[in-house]
């Protein structure tokens, strides 16, 4: 009895474990910036937290009670993505914390999680100043294949230039709960390396490490007790998928992608722009997932058949972020991930100007007073503004300069709700390399949210509607020599001869004979499949990346026509017409997977156009491996379309008129229907800079704004093409337009410390 009567108690006791907060949820992703606070001497530190959550996203409320130090990033440009599934989102936080934490935060009801930091304050013999834990970049949850091995870098930076490596974390030492590791993952710990071996059934795991920084030394003297200087967590998920074919299907990143680990220096109100492309020949790309500081944009996803594209950018705007901010990015198809790349922004320490410095802004300009006594040993002939163009003069006491709003390269940028003029006077050198002091003097007038708002500022992105016309697609069948195109088709030119062309045309022609009763009760022998658009803009394209073929409606069992834009066998040709809007292939039905007597047909397809006159939209089944055959290149979302049941008899063929869907459908809709695929991100087109009361400019896509402008851009039910309008400060008194100068004099070789 008492026996059965502690059973019950254990029982119980393991359902109110299992089901407490600490163990509903596990952390799809999580890492902690570590900021000792000088204030008192490094006992607390401000805590940056990024945490990777499964969809719904959890609401932030809860991370900060009230009269604690604590911020939540709350952004209106979220990072949120479905692969692997279920879908995930990004939260991030700040809070100021004890130097040596341990505790369990909670998001929303559902989810709790356990973290360890261990950051003492320590005093650096070689500065005297505290020392700063490692920082670690955050990936997006990790994806690797059954049988396929392959590593996983986690990117770390240390300010203080210490050594950063990377092991397992131990439930003994209070620094995770219920963790082990994993017989499938080896762990490189001084490259901060992951290895998957590829021996793991399906299914999601968690991966808990700490990241520590040491005193380096020289590699011909070891240093044998150099005990980490801090610890802090990083939580990893590996989600492990069956294979659906090689391993070295995965997305590839093209040229132009940021390099591993690569570094780029900010500014004040400077912007940082990237862009991120690939080439994925299995599986075409369904999403770029991206991890970075909040308000981070992400815009220009394009995925057409095995090429993809993304444009990233961020804007220095005032903030108390951390110095470095990590942005990774992956490539992901339905079964594959690419190689996990991170770039880390770095925000240059700025210091203060001496007095007598003063920038003015008005309506039209802005202008700099410089003492020349503050600028000792920089060569006052070797400063130009962002222009070279634009002078610079200077006598024995001072320098000064005046910048035209809308020239001297003055950019215009947005941060926040502000509109900001950003110009820059620095030194350059004729060399790489220079033991002189350069000057590095960003200057910015700042026009406030509340003068922006007006019809001036309002950032208005045209939309796909707007850049390629009421655009309406449609699938056709016709015999070949007959249909609207038939000048094409009667004596075709194929663009692929995988028959030769005469036997093609003796076979048009048989078919264009007049139809016997014997040969109406035959089957249909070659049929021209017609993919139209009316788009009427002169220099878009057609690209069809897709089309298959099914005897069944719901499409079950479908044999590929066309594979990323290539067709798959010889018994399909596309036929060269003038009509670069639509496209069409002849069918040879002798020589299909057609058995039955009638098929459906669907199509995947995007409209492009290529940014300057003397290119071409990208040939899919050419050389995809230059990543400026997107670039160069506007296309819209992609469209899928199907058609309605295909008589292949020709007595039925033609009593239907030879045409399955003879009137255009349209399939850009505020509610589209399920066949057509969901819209990708916007085209960045290059904004006009009118001036106020000017009529609007007219949009020519092609170009790329600055991301400044990308907030107000809204994706419609099809890839919106945009562009962005700004103008320049409107009349009124310069005693709402601030100037802010910030200096940095430095000497060129300590610009390299994090590479």
């Amino acid at each position: 009895m008492l026996d059965r009567y502690k059973l019950g108690v254990l029982l119980q006791w393991l359902i109110v474990f299992l089901l407490s907060p600490a163990c509903e949820a596990s952390s799809l992703g999580l890492t902690v910036h570590v900021v000792p606070l000088d204030d008192d001497g490094g006992k607390t530190v401000r805590a940056h937290f990024s945490v990777i959550t499964p969809s719904p996203c959890p609401d932030l409320a809860a991370v900060c009670a009230a009269g604690e130090d604590c911020q939540a990033h709350r952004t209106s440009l979220p990072f949120s993505y479905t692969q692997p599934s279920p879908a995930w989102c990004v939260r991030q936080w700040q809070k100021t914390v004890p130097s040596n934490y341990k505790g369990v935060f909670s998001l929303g009801l559902h989810s709790a999680f356990y973290v360890a930091i261990n950051a003492d304050p320590k005093i650096r013999a070689n500065n005297g100043k505290l020392n700063r834990p490692p920082f670690v970049a955050l990936p997006p949850p990790l994806r690797a294949s059954v049988n396929c091995p392959v590593d996983f870098h986690v990117s770390t930076k240390d300010l203080d230039g210490d050594k950063v490596q990377c092991r397992f974390a131990r439930a003994d030492k209070g620094e995770c709960r219920d963790c082990f590791p994993h017989s499938f993952l080896e762990l490189d710990e001084e490259s901060c390396t992951l290895t998957f071996t590829g021996n793991a059934a399906p299914g999601q795991y968690f991966i808990y490490l700490m990241a520590e920084d040491l005193i380096p030394s020289p590699p011909s003297r070891q240093i044998l007790n150099n005990p980490p200087l801090s610890s802090v967590p990083v939580h990893l998920s590996l989600t492990v998928e069956e294979s659906a074919s090689s391993c070295s299907s995965r997305p590839l990143p093209l040229d132009g992608t940021p390099e591993r680990d690569s570094v780029q220096f900010i500014l004040p109100f400077q912007e940082a722009k990237f862009n991120a492309y690939y080439n994925a020949v299995q599986e075409s790309v369904v999403e770029i997932a991206v991890v970075g500081p909040p308000d981070l944009y992400r815009v220009g996803f394009a995925s057409v058949g095995p090429l993809a594209k993304m444009t990233m950018a961020w804007i220095r705007s005032e903030n108390n972020l951390t110095q470095i901010l990590p942005v990774c990015f992956v490539a992901n198809t339905k079964s594959f991930q690419s190689e996990l790349r991170c770039l880390w922004l770095y925000q240059r320490e700025m210091r203060t100007l001496p007095a007598g410095t003063e920038l003015r802004c008005n309506q039209t300009e802005m202008s700099l007073v410089l003492p020349v006594t503050s600028l000792v040993d920089v060569d006052l002939t070797k400063l130009q503004l962002n222009s070279p163009t634009c002078p610079v003069t200077y006598n024995n006491t001072h320098l000064t300069a005046h910048i035209p709003l809308g020239g001297c390269g003055t950019k215009a940028v947005h941060a926040g709700s502000e509109l900001v003029y950003t110009n820059t006077l620095k030194t350059v050198h004729q060399t790489m390399i220079s033991r002189r002091p350069s000057l590095i003097l960003p200057l910015a007038c700042r026009i406030p949210g509340a003068q922006v708002e007006g019809p001036y500022y309002l950032l208005d992105m045209p939309t796909e509607r707007e850049t390629f016309g009421e655009v309406r697609v449609w699938l056709e069948f016709h015999l070949p020599g007959q249909g609207p195109l038939s000048r094409f088709t009667s004596t075709p030119r194929f663009r692929s001869n995988f028959s030769p062309q005469a036997r093609a045309r003796r076979d048009a022609a048989l078919n264009n004979n007049t139809q016997t009763g014997s040969q109406l009760k035959e089957m249909v022998k070659q049929l021209d499949l017609y993919v139209m658009s009316n788009c009427s803009v002169s220099r878009a394209e057609m690209i069809v990346t897709e089309c298959m073929e099914s005897e069944t409606e719901d499409f079950t069992g479908s044999e590929p026509i066309l594979e990323k834009g290539c067709m798959m066998s010889n018994s399909t040709l596309e036929i060269i017409t003038e009509k670069s809007t639509s496209k069409i292939f002849r069918l040879n039905i002798n020589t299909m997977k057609v058995s039955g007597t009638k098929m459906y047909v669907e199509c995947k397809l995007n409209l492009c156009i290529a940014t300057r006159p003397s290119d071409k939209c990208p040939d899919l089944c050419g050389n995809t491996s230059r990543s400026s055959v997107l670039v160069d290149s506007v296309f819209t979302s992609t469209y899928s379309i199907r058609s309605g049941p295909v008589s292949l008899m020709m007595e039925d063929f033609m009593n239907r008129n030879e045409s399955i869907s003879p009137t255009p459908s349209n399939n850009v809709t505020d509610a589209p229907p399920s066949n057509v695929t969901s819209p990708t991100e916007p085209t960045s087109l290059k904004p006009a800079t009118p001036k106020p009361g000017s009529p609007k400019p007219p949009t020519f896509p092609g170009s790329t704004p600055p991301s400044s402008q990308i907030p107000n851009m809204t994706p419609t039910n099809a890839t919106s093409t945009g562009n962005t309008t700004t103008s320049q400060a409107p009349e009124a008194a310069a005693s709402w337009i601030t100037g802010v100068i910030l200096m940095s004099i430095s000497i060129f070789l300590q610009m390299n410390l994090l590479q």
